[in-house]
């Protein structure tokens, strides 16, 4: 069956730049191969530097971005440990549950949807609390909140705590410095702001993570997503744990060098700006910015729609985008199901051509 090329303006999967797509037809070599593992220690550094980590665990893992939360919060935690975790949408809820499966006892801060966490209230149940990690989201995809990150951190660490942090919809979009941050693990995938197939989860883990790993007292659940096993692949030893993804890892390698050749600040500013533009456009249109500016997520913005979409149901005017356009919108997710539209502008589709390709199809 044909596939008809469509402009991929929800949530995710952005379009990947044609570069990558060239990448993926590269000759396969083994996942041995001395030209592979130079490409995967190339993959590594770069992810280093995007991620702002000095971390020496930090690899694409084999698996898409729920693989990577999945991952953080398996190898971390225990049964009966305690972790404290920001609530603010889907992807709060997910960590919730996936730290539950683990064994861990959950408590949760709630934020309302389309709001950031409240530091006050997540260093509140910190405090009381005690736990052994602290985990939220960066960019919650599912309300376009991008949630301030140092006064969780710092106190996180004033007890001593881990910190995880979901970068999926941040990570190739906006700045991210983990280690001026004082993150412990994070993760991310490569389908929104890298511009790239999904089927990879950039992740990485400090010493103190790693040798928390190192010192449990239990086998991590998951024997794919050990990270004490995954080290010795993409560490110095290459010991054999699973076959890489071998063709996705040519695409990383040049969304990353992408990434570089622009500059992080220079995409950034792209970001913002297509974001800004996108708001102003769809305003006459009647849709409204549910986030409050100095906390919106410049790659993903989530709307509030107007009556006269509601009314013609907002589902059919999504799938008319799609029929007659070719252009993808999200809806909304959970409590926000049926009242807004995500709208995500990431990686090489945060650029005014394609705003103005949206808002003249639904003019």
């Amino acid at each position: 069956m044909p596939i008809t090329p469509r402009l991929l303006l929800g949530p995710g999967p952005s379009n990947a730049h044609p570069r990558v797509l060239a990448a993926l037809a590269t000759p396969l070599v083994g996942h041995l191969d001395p030209q592979f593992l130079t490409l995967m220690d190339e993959v590594q550094e770069r992810l280093r530097r995007l991620f702002g980590t000095q971390n020496a665990l930090t690899l694409p893992l084999s698996a898409t971005g729920s693989a990577g939360m999945e991952a953080c919060l398996v190898n971390l935690l225990e049964p009966g440990d305690a972790i404290v975790v920001g609530v603010a949408g889907v992807f709060g809820e997910r960590m919730c549950d996936v730290a539950a499966r683990a064994g861990a006892r959950v408590t949760r801060v709630d934020a309302e949807w389309g709001s950031a966490l409240s530091s006050q209230a997540m260093a509140s149940a910190i405090a009381h609390v005690r736990p052994k990690a602290v985990a939220f989201v960066h960019a919650e995809t599912s309300t376009g909140v991008l949630q301030p990150v140092e006064a969780i951190a710092r106190a996180a660490k004033s007890v001593g705590a881990l910190v995880i942090l979901d970068c999926v919809t941040s990570l190739g979009g906006i700045p991210v410095t983990l280690d001026a941050w004082g993150i412990d693990a994070a993760y991310s995938g490569t389908q929104k702001c890298l511009s790239c197939p999904p089927g990879l989860s950039p992740v990485t883990f400090s010493p103190r993570a790693v040798e928390t790993v190192l010192a449990r007292k239990t086998k991590v659940q998951s024997w794919y997503l050990d990270v004490s096993m995954l080290a010795r692949y993409y560490g110095g030893e290459r010991v054999y744990h699973h076959t890489a993804p071998i063709s996705m890892i040519y695409a990383i390698a040049e969304a990353l060098r992408i990434v570089e050749e622009e500059g992080m600040d220079a995409r950034a500013a792209r970001h913002r700006a297509a974001a800004q533009s996108l708001i102003e456009q769809l305003a006459p249109l009647g849709f409204t910015p549910l986030v409050a500016e100095e906390v919106r997520l410049p790659s993903l913005t989530t709307l509030r729609l107007s009556e006269r979409i509601v009314a013609a149901g907002e589902a059919k005017v999504r799938r008319k985008l799609l029929d007659e356009h070719n252009i993808e919108v999200g809806g909304g997710l959970g409590k926000l199901a049926g009242t807004v539209w995500r709208v995500g502008l990431m990686g090489e589709n945060a650029r005014e051509e394609n705003v103005r390709r949206l808002v003249e199809a639904l003019a």
